[in-house]
């Protein structure tokens, strides 16, 4: 088990273009002092030079199969030379009459160096692998496709 921890800072300020509300602007301290600026969406009255959360939830599922992806494929001796993705998150009318992030659309992009090279059907099943064993992936309701070449 391990425990994850995060600080958030939010300080009553005027919203920068609507009087009659307040800024939804806010700091996010994680490990080793790296500061986040944070608001709400932009459709949600946030500042669009921020951050969202749902981009950061967005960001950590496509981090965590990143990193999965990775080390799955230096185990099996592959040298990966660079990875890429911009994932992509819908944020759409549930089932109860909410909003949620439904699903979650990664579109990795991978080169591999080295001598071994592996074919699209080894891509495939590390990405697979990846995917089953990403604790944020497995954390969420949100549907995660995975489009790759």
């Amino acid at each position: 088990m391990s425990v994850h921890q995060a600080k958030i800072n939010w300080q009553r300020t005027p919203h920068s273009s609507d009087s009659a509300t307040y800024s939804r602007n806010h700091q996010v301290s994680l490990n080793g002092d790296q500061q986040l600026q944070v608001s709400a969406s932009t459709e949600f009255k946030g500042d669009s030079n921020c951050a969202d959360p749902e981009q950061m939830l967005v960001s950590a599922v496509s981090s965590c199969h990143m990193l999965f992806f990775l080390a799955i494929a230096e185990f099996q001796g592959f040298y990966v030379e660079s990875y890429a993705d911009v994932p992509e998150g819908y944020l759409e009318k549930n089932g109860k009459g909410g909003m949620e992030i439904t699903r979650i659309v990664l579109s990795p992009s991978v080169i591999f160096g080295g001598d071994k090279q592996p074919d699209q059907q080894t891509i495939s099943k590390i990405h697979t692998n990846a995917h089953k064993n990403c604790f944020i992936r497995n954390s969420i309701t949100a549907t995660v496709e995975i489009n790759h070449a």
